[in-house]
């Protein structure tokens, strides 16, 4: 049987990041994707002209109609706008017997907000709470836990400050830092740190999507965390590396480049 996994995240129109970004992922690693759009974006490579929020019934139905038919193996959240979207998907996932990565986008990678200031206390409150992992970049971080990551030293005092909000485990990414990208994955007492070079490619939009849906569709898979986030990571890098030159703007990852380089695993 091939694993179900569910994105709950917003449409974007250009395809690189949001619903489609994770469902790409997803068809890569082999699972079968399925989708709960929370808002639809007008977006392309230079940023992001409009978003609309669906109404909270919306978003519930479009959840038990896949999770109470088809079933899912691991969920994945992205883009969920509102506190009372938060709210309503952190319940939907505190009820369904499956991991739950939590990816708490806040700002698109052109600096475009993608969620409301208000719903922010009920990321920390509700949302993490019931997070398997979750995966913070380093302006995430300092929006839902106010510490601010200035080199590979302070991940350690932000993954301590997310996890007291309740998540089994954080991934911290480091990819803002200078250097190598590096990652801290922790669950308060084992540490893992994921490394990888620096690509020198532009076009990284839809990185942290890509990443969620690929640890969710490891997790689906049976992996470990610590194992689904290794692979994750590597799948990402070589997202990043190959890159897809989009518009005129920052193009996305390329969500197909093991298809391409005979890679697939």
């Amino acid at each position: 049987m091939i694993p179900n996994v569910l994105t709950v995240a917003g449409s974007d129109s250009g395809g690189g990041a949001g619903i489609q970004a994770d469902l790409k992922t997803m068809l890569a690693l082999g699972v079968h994707g399925m989708s709960v759009v929370t808002a639809v974006t007008a977006q392309n490579s230079l940023g992001v002209q409009g978003a609309w929020e669906l109404p909270v019934e919306s978003v519930r139905a479009q959840y038990r109609s896949v999770v109470d038919d088809i079933g899912v193996q691991a969920v994945k959240t992205g883009m969920l706008a509102s506190a009372e979207l938060v709210e309503a998907v952190a319940e939907l996932i505190a009820g369904t017997d499956a991991p739950a990565v939590v990816d708490p986008v806040g700002v698109s990678k052109h600096g475009d907000a993608l969620l409301a200031a208000s719903a922010l206390d009920s990321v920390r409150t509700k949302l993490l709470p019931v997070a398997t992992v979750a995966t913070p970049n380093l302006d995430e971080v300092a929006q839902i836990a106010g510490v601010r990551v200035e080199a590979e030293r302070d991940m350690r005092t932000a993954a301590a400050a997310v996890l007291a909000y309740g998540p089994r485990w954080v991934l911290i990414k480091g990819g803002h830092l200078p250097g190598d990208a590096v990652d801290l994955l922790t669950d308060g007492s084992e540490e893992h740190w994921l490394r990888a070079p620096r690509h020198d490619n532009r076009h990284t939009h839809g990185t942290g999507c890509t990443l969620a849906s690929a640890v969710a569709s490891q997790l689906a898979k049976g992996q470990s965390v610590p194992e689904a986030v290794a692979a994750a990571k590597d799948y990402v890098t070589g997202a990043v590396a190959a890159g897809f030159a989009l518009g005129g703007g920052i193009g996305p990852v390329d969500h197909g480049w093991r298809f391409r380089t005979g890679t697939e695993r």
